[in-house]
């Protein structure tokens, strides 16, 4: 449910900013760092749209590789997977390669993200798009307080680390600090949205619940993630900065 809804609220919001960008039908060339199991990817490949995907755990790599093989040849045509770092894209890109390039779920485990997000900038030609999923660092008190344990709650004001429920001590972002680094980096902030207002504290097993129901469900969360002050304490943030 949670994984669900994240990439459904992150699918329409980054294709309401390539829409708001880009002419239609154009064919884009995207990186997606830290790809995962490749569902944004696949996505924006069935779209027409030529995808690069980076991603340095191998396990993950192989979901990607068996996900792209069940798809028609078209689009496995559109797509290459690279195994590598995305500290390291300047190894295997030149800048200014690509018109849109996507982190997402990856900066919380970057001691340091500035050096990355530099060099995640410079593989965009202007005008293009950076797309960063984070874990919101000003509202880390929000799924402990909310589950009811009010001494987590306590101790998350006054941090921006936290352990995730893979049991591993990770690292949260602030808004305001993001957007001091991305206009830094000659990308400045375009627009940024919550994600996850409602649904962060559903436990990992749960089912999803029926079509109608789940679509109540995006529309919440939808509305959400675009209105203050709902937006402000989602558990993740997404990002949008524009290459000048």
């Amino acid at each position: 449910m949670r994984n669900t809804v994240r990439q459904e609220l992150v699918a329409r919001q980054l294709d309401e900013q390539i829409a708001a960008r880009f002419p239609v039908g154009q064919r884009l060339r995207v990186l997606d760092v830290g790809m995962g199991q490749g569902t944004q990817a696949l996505r924006l490949a069935r779209a027409g749209h030529s995808v690069t995907g980076l991603e340095s755990d191998g396990a993950m790599l192989d979901t990607a590789r068996e996900s792209l093989a069940a798809e028609p040849e078209g689009i496995r045509e559109r797509v290459r997977l690279i195994e590598g770092d995305g500290r390291d894209t300047g190894v295997h890109f030149l800048p200014g390669s690509f018109d849109v390039v996507l982190c997402h779920g990856v900066l919380m485990y970057v001691p340091e993200p500035d050096p990355m997000l530099a060099g995640l900038a410079r593989m965009l030609a202007p005008g293009g798009l950076l797309s960063l999923l984070v874990r919101n660092a000003d509202a880390l008190a929000m799924r402990p307080g909310t589950a009811g344990d009010f001494g987590a709650a306590l101790a998350a004001f006054d941090t921006d680390t936290y352990t995730n429920r893979l049991g591993l001590d990770v690292r949260a972002d602030r808004l305001e600090a993001l957007r001091a680094t991305l206009a830094g980096i000659a990308a400045p902030l375009h627009a940024w949205y919550g994600v996850r207002v409602f649904t962060d504290n559903v436990s990992n097993e749960a089912g999803l619940p029926g079509p109608e129901e789940l679509a109540r469900v995006f529309a919440a969360e939808d509305r959400a993630g675009r209105t203050d002050p709902y937006r402000g304490i989602a558990a993740l943030l997404h990002l949008c900065g524009v290459r000048g």
